[in-house]
């Protein structure tokens, strides 16, 4: 057993003005059920930082069954790890029971019950790094720490729980977690962390390329990417997944991270404009991957005959991959239509008509993003959204109203009226 160390209220800077609303009635909610309540992980960090947190996330020594019986809007997922989602309209404040490490070949589940429930401590020493465990009580407004993480705060590093290398191993993403974090706060990162990464780099490779893609549109989202993809750069944890990023990371591609960097910190939260395409065409643009407009379909393979006499089905290959990360085809294929919007948004010879028909089309507002970011246009940005506010935003004709329909589809056809049948009379009997 670890003696925490207590921080009351009036010894530290966080305070619940600062804690999102909602995650305040669940916390409270909690704690008047009987069950200990803590605000955890990122958002105790950052609030003790002077910084906004992205997400207000709760530990609880209540199971999930008995959170949904407190909360009518509460939503329990996953089925390795079950999680409490209770949602406030789009918002989603996450309650997870608190869990302990579990050893390699360890059931997760004995006749129902969770097993990988745990303490607070132990919750806390399963964390990754230092910083991200601490914890802070809505019983008490006091902040625990269980793994010296204010020490580390104070001295700006990035610190494993643990030996780095053995954690390493159990999540190969957590090396790109280590180099995130430390670029987006600024922060220095333990040498063991730096060894452990330089002996272990190729094991990111083993992660699920999904997993990776998304880490990297977290990393593009923060307002750091040209720091950290310099960063991994520099410690060998591009060339593992990523090749082309490896050798094209040079000045245009740093020149294109910075420019989507300097747009995110113009707004206090990550705006809905940075979507995958625009993401997607800031990073692989630079080194030669970008599609020139929308891409066509990947051919398919031949039919073969089967052993039964049929015919196997036709297989696609994905229209476009980063290194060992398949991309998905239709983040490739918006992207295409964002960049082939690029030449008529500077036209300066266009009408009025097509304007407002432009303005209509359904990647107009990516579009436009794009422009803002790598156009050095501002003039011409004001001008299209002072055009845009003009009108309401709906298709024009032949433009798609919904994500994933082709660019060239027709107006849709006419609703038929069903006529409706006549009864026939019953046959009169004999």
């Amino acid at each position: 057993m670890v003696e925490p160390r207590v921080v009351p209220r009036a010894e530290h800077t966080l305070s619940r003005r600062d804690v999102d609303p909602d995650a305040l009635k669940v916390l409270y909610r909690l704690k008047e059920a009987d069950h200990i309540a803590y605000l955890v992980g990122g958002s105790v960090r950052d609030l003790l930082l002077g910084r906004r947190p992205k997400d207000f996330d709760i530990g609880t020594s209540a199971h999930p069954p008995q959170v949904k019986k407190l909360f009518r809007n509460c939503w329990i997922i996953g089925r390795r790890f079950r999680l409490a989602h209770v949602k406030f309209g789009q918002k989603v404040i996450e309650v997870a029971t608190f869990r302990r490490l579990v050893q390699p070949g360890e059931e997760v589940v004995h006749e129902g019950v969770d097993n990988t429930f745990g303490t607070p401590e132990e919750d806390a020493f399963r964390r990754d790094f230092t910083i991200n465990a601490l914890v802070y009580d809505i019983a008490t407004f006091s902040v625990i720490d269980y793994v010296d993480g204010l020490e580390d705060l104070r001295a700006g590093v990035v610190r494993s729980i643990g030996d780095p290398e053995v954690r390493f191993l159990e999540d190969p993403v957590r090396m790109m977690r280590a180099v995130a974090l430390a670029a987006r706060l600024d922060f220095t990162i333990d040498e063991p962390i730096l060894e452990a990464i330089r002996l272990h780099r190729r094991e990111i490779a083993k992660a699920s390329p999904a997993r990776l893609l998304e880490e990297y549109y977290k990393i593009l989202r923060a307002g750091s990417a040209e720091k950290t993809f310099r960063r991994l750069a520099e410690v060998g944890l591009l060339e593992p997944v990523s090749m082309e990023l490896h050798r094209g990371a040079e000045d245009p591609l740093w020149r294109s991270l910075a420019a989507i960097d300097s747009y995110r910190r113009s707004f206090e939260a990550t705006p809905d404009t940075f979507t995958n395409p625009v993401l997607l065409g800031s990073l692989i643009g630079p080194i030669g991957l970008i599609p020139s407009g929308a891409p066509r379909q990947a051919a398919a393979s031949p039919p073969t005959e089967n052993g039964r006499g049929g015919r196997r089905r036709e297989t696609k290959e994905p229209v476009m991959k980063l290194g060992e990360l398949p991309l998905a085809r239709r983040d490739v294929e918006r992207l295409g239509h964002v960049l082939g919007m690029q030449r008529r948004l500077r036209d300066l010879t266009l009408g009025a008509r097509a304007k407002r028909a432009l303005s209509h089309r359904h990647n107009f507002r990516e579009a436009l993003t794009w422009l803002e970011i790598h156009g050095e246009a501002p003039e011409l940005v004001e001008a299209w959204k002072v055009l845009a506010a003009e009108a309401p935003q709906e298709p024009a004709e032949g433009e798609p109203a919904a994500e994933g329909e082709p660019l060239n589809a027709g107006p849709p056809e006419p609703l038929r009226r069903r006529r409706r049948r006549r009864r026939r009379p019953a046959a009169s009997g004999s």
